[in-house]
């Protein structure tokens, strides 16, 4: 049996999603969390399209004996918190979908794990968590006050100089559409092309945080956080909102701006 699961995490203690040998990961606490069931046969994973997600190693392609995989939707780096990751893995058992939830979130209690599983739900061994996606959201969130964050501290990205958000979104406005994304994509990208396809980047005020929700099919590694970080240049006045495209043409990461942290960026949403 396949199983769908939506997840939220706060990843400021995990280096990512990717399972790692130096420390913990999303992936590994459910691995351990699904440690006590029966693991599938051996599965062939789809092979990679040219459309990557933001961290585009390669990863598991097998399911290994005596080892339950989770393949997940994005791999989101170190400090980078989901609302609703999904993953999907396979199982022997067909088991009902709230009480495999139910031993899921206990194990992963039990670990202390910052994670927890808000839905199960069988789906067809056709469906992939990662290349069944048609489009991925993501939230930044900045707070943009004098105040430092106390209660959102390792949330949010603290901005104490006042932004302009009118220059910011004049400047959003050129990302927008079919673009060589190179001056936005991190040096260590996998990603077969630079080119990809921005359908949303609304930038709003809510109370005292500047929110930038971003959409489309798939993203270069940290081109969210390297966008954001740039049009900050430009709401603190350090770039006009004109420079975006000058950045974009340019086509090389010394162009743009600032990489933002990652304690700012939310996993929102996957599209199937």
């Amino acid at each position: 049996m396949r199983y769908k699961i939506t997840i939220e995490y706060d990843g400021t203690n995990l280096l990512g999603w990717q399972e790692q040998l130096d420390g913990p990961s999303v992936q590994d606490y459910l691995q351990r969390a699904l440690s006590c069931f029966t693991p599938a046969e051996e599965i062939n994973e789809a092979p990679l399209s040219d459309e990557e997600d933001e961290d585009a190693s390669t990863g598991e392609r097998l399911q290994k004996p005596n080892k339950i995989v989770v393949f997940g939707a994005g791999r989101t780096d170190a400090g980078v918190h989901a609302t609703s990751q999904v993953a999907h893995f396979d199982l022997k058992e067909d088991l009902v979908d709230w009480k495999l939830r139910e031993a899921m979130n206990a194990r992963l209690r039990d670990m202390e794990a910052p994670v927890s599983v808000l839905s199960v739900e069988k789906v067809g061994l056709d469906f992939h968590a990662r290349f069944s996606a048609k489009g991925r959201g993501y939230l930044y969130r900045i707070l943009n006050r004098r105040a430092p964050a106390v209660l959102e501290k390792n949330r949010v990205w603290w901005v104490p100089v006042p932004l302009g958000v009118e220059k910011m979104r004049q400047g959003a406005k050129y990302l927008i559409g079919h673009h060589d994304f190179s001056s936005f994509r991190a040096a260590a990208c996998q990603a077969k092309s630079p080119i990809k396809t921005l359908d949303k980047l609304d930038i709003e005020v809510c109370g005292e945080e500047i929110h930038f929700i971003v959409e489309a099919r798939s993203f270069l590694h940290h081109q969210v956080r390297n966008m954001v970080g740039t049009l900050k240049m430009v709401g603190d006045g350090h770039l006009e909102p004109e420079d975006i495209k000058r950045i974009l043409e340019e086509k090389k990461r010394s162009a743009a701006g600032i990489n933002a942290p990652a304690c700012g960026l939310y996993l929102t949403k996957v599209m199937y």
